[in-house]
């Protein structure tokens, strides 16, 4: 099928997880796509499949049936190592656990994947270094992750994410852990990160959090309910519109 320079098409992704005798279906015929430096919302309650899709959408995982164009390339089909590169260069990664090693300096946990992307050592540092600086971490470098506080955690996973200039970030949950003023700074980094041409698709079940997105795709039993877009009228007004699915 033709995918034109969308960064992502989903062509009736189906996810059906076998339970001994049970078949439990994560996902039904979900069909969409994501523009080039877009900021997209999936969002739905728990267990509604959202994360599902965003793991086979960050090639963690592979739909049951229909297929997953990730640059007009299907990925659905690809072995294990093929995905995995296409992960290090393409799609940074922000959880709601941040997923930092506990044993090792923030800094060090930044520099993790240039150490998986061949990156020489003294440039390796001076990337993390700088990312870290971007989200206001410069003098926290050589702390350990248990020595700083959620925000800051999850600032640093943002700088892991981003460290190897990916074009697309997605975020599972990325405020889950935090309260609401730290939740709302680290949504102003996400903001500027889609300013800077960054593809943003972030994974919520908080609408606060899915309102910073330019589309909101909402996911229930596995399918897609709605989308909605975000307009603005003459006087400044934000409203969100229903399209078709």
């Amino acid at each position: 099928m033709s995918t034109g320079d969308k960064v992502f098409v989903a062509d009736r992704i189906s996810k059906v997880y076998t339970m001994g005798d049970v078949k439990v279906h994560a996902l039904r015929d979900i069909s969409f796509s994501i523009e080039s430096g877009e900021y997209a919302a999936i969002m739905g309650p728990s267990g509604s499949g959202k994360s599902t899709l965003m793991h086979i959408m960050g090639c963690l995982d592979r739909p049951t049936s229909g297929s997953l164009y990730l640059r007009g390339k299907d990925v659905s089909s690809l072995t294990d190592g093929e995905l995995a590169e296409i992960r290090n260069a393409e799609i940074g990664f922000v959880f709601q656990n941040f997923n930092l090693l506990p044993n090792i300096s923030i800094l060090e946990n930044v520099e993790l994947p240039m150490v998986y992307a061949g990156v020489p050592p003294k440039e390796r540092r001076e990337r993390a270094v700088r990312a870290l600086e971007m989200v206001g971490l410069g003098s926290r470098l050589h702390h350990k992750p248990s020595e700083v506080s959620g925000g800051q955690r999850q600032r640093a996973s943002i700088a892991r994410a981003v460290v190897n200039r990916p074009a697309i970030v997605l975020a599972d949950e990325p405020t889950g852990n935090l309260d609401s003023a730290t939740g709302a700074e680290i949504m102003e980094l996400f903001d500027e990160l889609n300013a800077k041409g960054n593809t943003i698709i972030l994974v919520t079940h908080e609408r606060e959090v899915a309102e910073h997105a330019s589309r909101i795709i909402h996911i229930l039993d596995g399918e897609i309910a709605r989308m909605e877009i975000r307009k603005t009228n003459g006087r400044g007004t934000t409203q969100w519109e229903a399209v078709e699915v």
